[in-house]
């Protein structure tokens, strides 16, 4: 069984790990895709993501009309994208990029949902031409619509507001304090007026959004956001008079829990605490759009990095490897909100034992705060073996940083078969080649800047 270490979790404590894993690291080593040349990893378990879409499908299935989306943010890897189109899924996007990333895959554009708090006038008039769905951030935004909007667009159009119901435990992943930077404020002063008549004024708006946040938003803030727009839509079509607001898009938000391996909260758990809190959400009434992310990748993907040196300074063992703020930013630059589940192999990819150790698991980029965890009790670490990092398949590898001018690691699908066991693996992203970052960092221009005579 793996030996794996995980964050204090106050609340429910840790539970033992399981190795889930363990044969696919073994596997990873022995065919070459961890090791000296190729020291860090992604991988992604494509069996695992459709046991995760077939949750989330399963939880609202007594409700007809809902559009799925994947936020693309969340693992922005077109073979991953596609896997998810496969599924049934549709798509979130949020920049050119990213929509570009969703045709690629293969969502049908009546399938992606555009939100962004700064779209340009060229998003707009693209996302338009080619149907995609559009929720405007901003009355301004609204504005900049009207002038771009030709009537025969099939694309839904829709309001971001801003329920103002509080933040939850990581500030900056809370969209719904009351002054965030997303959707209308709707508890500001005559914000609830203007929202009534901006969709008095424009009867092709048709959806309201709303999005309180994902991780450590409790379920039960995350459904009062939710609620606050279901008696929105009900209060401006019972002021118009008419059914203009069709579909609420109820946004993601779902929390992960990186203490151990349970998953909680699940969809279910989701939808009952909405069902609590806006009991005619599910009345047929509304069509509705979610957007989960991080909740449907994170338990289904993880890293592994090989241990290049082990050092002690002031009585503390650091162990140096390839996963550090390149690949998982988040952790490193706010280790408390987003800990992470270590796990121990050894240079075969065979899980480590024996007595442990209290170490650092730091990485290699250039500033003393690239540490992923700080005082773990792991087997001793040495050179050559490898640590995986667990529950990072949202986020992590699929959105590196390029500190350093350190290369993307390569990403790789990965399935179990049954009986025998066997790991095989397909690759989703190559290693980026230092050719590569050259390229992208001006080769081409060398001499740009360059002084010539003459």
């Amino acid at each position: 069984m793996t030996q794996t270490t995980s964050a204090p979790d106050h609340e429910h404590g840790t539970a033992p790990p399981a190795g889930r894993y363990d044969a696919v690291v073994e596997a990873a080593v022995q065919q070459g895709l961890l090791g000296e040349g190729h020291p860090v990893a992604g991988f992604i378990d494509t069996e695992g993501v459709r046991a995760s879409v077939g949750a989330l499908h399963d939880a609202f299935a007594a409700t007809p009309g809902v559009l799925h989306t994947f936020a693309a943010k969340a693992c922005s890897l077109i073979p991953v994208l596609r896997l998810l189109a496969g599924c049934g899924m549709g798509c979130e996007v949020a920049s050119p990029g990213e929509l570009r990333l969703a045709l690629e895959a293969g969502f049908p554009a009546s399938r992606i949902v555009l939100d962004s708090p700064a779209k340009t006038r060229e998003e707009i008039r693209l996302a338009l031409a080619l149907g995609v769905a559009v929720n405007a951030d901003s009355l301004a935004e609204l504005r900049r619509i009207d002038a771009l909007r030709n009537p025969s667009t099939t694309s839904v159009l829709g309001l971001r507001i801003n329920p103002q119901v509080g933040g939850g435990a990581i500030g900056p992943m809370s969209t719904a304090t009351d002054t965030s930077k997303f959707g209308v404020a709707l508890r500001d002063p005559g914000a609830r007026e203007a929202i009534v008549e901006a969709f008095r004024e424009r009867p092709w708006l048709t959806r309201l959004h709303a999005h309180v946040g994902s991780q450590g938003c409790p379920l039960e803030l995350i459904a009062a956001g939710v609620a606050r727009s279901h008696e929105l839509a009900e209060e401006i079509n019972g002021t118009l008079g008419v059914r203009q607001i069709t579909s609420l898009d109820i946004g993601g938000g779902l929390p992960v829990n990186f203490a151990d391996e349970t998953v909680r909260p699940t969809y279910a758990d989701y939808v009952a605490a909405l069902t609590a809190a806006a009991p005619g959400l599910f009345s047929g009434n509304y069509a509705l759009v979610t957007e989960f992310g991080r909740s449907l990748l994170a338990k289904n993907g993880f890293i592994g990095a090989r241990v290049e040196y082990t050092k002690d300074a002031g009585g503390r063992r650091i162990v140096l490897t390839h996963a550090g703020a390149q690949t998982a930013t988040r952790t490193v630059l706010m280790p408390d909100a987003w800990p992470l589940r270590i796990g121990a192999f050894g240079p075969d990819g065979v899980p480590k034992g024996g007595p442990v150790l209290a170490q650092d698991i730091a990485g290699p980029c250039c500033f003393a705060g690239d540490v992923v965890a700080y005082g773990r009790e792991l087997p001793e670490l040495a050179e050559d073996d490898v640590v995986v990092l667990y529950d990072t398949g949202a986020y992590y590898f699929s959105t590196p940083w390029a500190y350093n001018s350190l290369p993307r690691p390569a990403v790789y699908g990965f399935r179990v078969a049954g009986p025998t066991g066997a790991v095989t693996f397909a690759t989703v992203r190559e290693p980026q080649s230092l050719d590569s970052i050259a390229a992208e960092s001006g080769l081409a221009h060398v001499d740009a800047l360059i002084e010539r005579d003459g």
